[in-house]
């Protein structure tokens, strides 16, 4: 039985591996002893470059330092981990959270916001005089 089975490789270059063209370009920019992302970060930093121009250096240079930041779900706790003290609080300071809480409420009844939290309403009620 010749041939390789279905998924199998043989043979040839190993993955990752760089053909010619490619050894050279990155053999060059050894060499040269700036890369392109070296250069961008150049501009971005010369202060007698126009803004415009360090700016846009910035954004083509950002992908290559800073990671991209990903998406993740919260979901946060059913019950508080433990009360919160309102007494330490004074009335100013307690009539803002009531307010904040109630135009939460309210956005959560119109559909603004997710699910009920139960202790939004617990907190309402705290703070009623």
């Amino acid at each position: 039985m010749r041939g390789s089975s279905p998924g199998e490789r043989r043979g040839g270059r190993q993955k990752g591996t760089p053909n010619r063209a490619t050894a050279a370009k990155a053999a060059e920019i050894a060499a040269s002893g700036m890369t392109p992302l070296d250069y961008m970060l150049a501009v971005m930093r010369d202060e007698t470059a126009a803004r415009p121009e360090r700016l846009e250096a910035a954004a083509k240079a950002a992908p290559y330092v800073h990671p991209r930041l990903s998406a993740i779900e919260y979901t946060a706790p059913a019950e508080p981990e433990e009360d919160v003290d309102l007494s330490e609080l004074n009335a100013e300071e307690r009539e803002l959270l009531r307010r904040l809480l109630e135009s939460v409420e309210a956005r959560r009844r119109n559909g603004d916001y997710g699910q009920s939290i139960s202790d939004r309403r617990r907190g309402l009620r705290a703070l009623s005089p």
